[in-house]
């Protein structure tokens, strides 16, 4: 729905489905529900997700012709989509295969292409769309030495520029300001500020701008202006909470280059202080093991006292390590609802939500606005409700938090 600081919506990558027949019929059980309760006098905005399989059949020409009248009869649009997950992603075990295929992929590329063919043929004339994406990669897939590292991040920014190519041509003819989100998180291969502005400043553009020159006939500023236009963050504040950024350190320090954000995903991680009482302790870590469970990586970063960070690349690795006496808190990558602070003895990082939406009200610096709690199915039983009911409860209070 449009709000007076952008576009927002909820991914539904909340609902099953890798088919495009799946996945459609439970947006048609559960998007209009929700608009009822959200957004009933208005039109709704959709935030879609497709595995591969599904992008495929939806670009049938019957199948498509299908959705956008269903849109219309609905008083719905698609505005931003989710191209991270490629494949299976509810009852499988997704863990780090969330990642794959990676950038150095042309399967990723042809992937990537189709979501923004479907996204042009969908979004409302006159508005711009939006895909977010994977960090080209996962760290432990390339991390035996420097030089594969350094290659796999080559060849990643090489298979973007590809899609940057389309989407310049896209818009050149005449369509919709297009752009890829890039969207870090922990053990990504870009993973936070520093990592993201770093391959974009001394990777993307130094490789961007003469590809974009030599296929456009276009001077070095307009080429660069391009790459802003049509690579872009996505800032998942799950994900930035993680790494203890502050947003409005993030947002100062794009906006000192002139890189832009593509989308704000609206999220929470779970966190705790890490008492070193040895009772206290033990509580608070039974506490997360409660949200253990083998289908998606819950990453733990832990801030030790001295102010240093440990990375585990899941909850089981930071159980190990529980009685480290040196942490003193733990964050940890599971999506829960927007709309609670506290898991007692845990809490959420939805204080970082707040901070950032106050600063999009300030200023907007997107368009687009996307609850993304995906792990409804996954969650402590005294957790789940109706799931049309929670998906508005997470709306409607990040509707108050934007005063609208």
């Amino acid at each position: 729905m449009q709000t007076a600081v952008g576009h927002l919506t909820y991914c539904s990558n909340i609902h099953p489905g890798e088919t495009w027949s799946a996945h459609f019929q439970q947006l048609k059980e559960h998007i209009p529900a929700v608009k009822r309760f959200v957004s009933p006098d208005k039109p709704f905005g959709i935030g879609l997700r497709l595995a591969n399989s599904a992008s495929l059949e939806l670009a049938r020409e019957e199948n498509l012709r299908a959705f956008q009248q269903w849109l219309q009869a609905n008083d719905c649009y698609v505005f931003t989509m989710n191209g991270f997950p490629y494949g299976g992603f509810h009852n499988t075990v997704v863990k780090d295969q969330v990642h794959a295929p990676d950038w150095t992929s042309a399967d990723r590329v042809a992937y990537t292409i189709r979501l923004f063919r479907l996204l042009a043929s969908m979004l409302p004339y006159g508005r711009e769309g939006g895909i977010s994406t994977s960090p080209l990669s996962y760290k432990f897939w390339c991390n035996r030495c420097e030089e594969e590292k350094n290659s796999v991040m080559e060849s990643a920014t090489l298979n973007i520029l590809l899609v940057v190519e389309h989407l310049v041509r896209v818009r050149r003819s005449g369509g919709p300001l297009l752009h890829l989100d890039i969207e870090p998180e922990p053990d990504g291969l870009l993973e936070n500020t520093e990592e993201y502005m770093d391959w974009y400043l001394h990777q993307l553009l130094p490789a961007g701008i003469p590809f974009l020159q030599d296929k456009f006939k276009i001077d070095e500023a307009t080429a660069a202006g391009f790459i802003k236009d049509h690579v872009q963050l996505c800032y998942d504040v799950c994900h930035f909470a993680l790494e203890y950024e502050q947003p409005a350190v993030v947002l100062e320090k794009l906006s000192a280059y002139g890189l832009k954000v593509g989308k704000i995903q609206i999220s929470a991680a779970l966190k705790a202080d890490m008492p070193t009482e040895t009772d206290k302790r033990k509580k608070v870590i039974d506490a997360f093991r409660q949200f253990e469970e083998p289908v998606y990586l819950h990453q733990v970063i832990a801030r030790t006292a001295a102010g240093g960070l440990i990375h585990y690349p899941d909850l089981p690795q930071a159980f190990a390590d529980a009685d480290n006496s040196k942490v003193a808190e733990w964050r940890s990558h599971f999506h829960v609802p927007v709309f609670l602070e506290s898991y007692d003895p845990l809490s959420s990082t939805q204080a970082d939500i707040k901070a950032v939406l106050a600063l999009q009200k300030q200023e907007p610096f997107t368009q687009h606005l996307e609850v993304e709690t995906y792990t409804w199915d996954v969650l402590p039983t005294p957790l789940k409700e109706n799931i049309d009911i929670s998906i508005s409860r997470e709306l409607q209070w990040v509707l108050q938090q934007l005063d609208y």
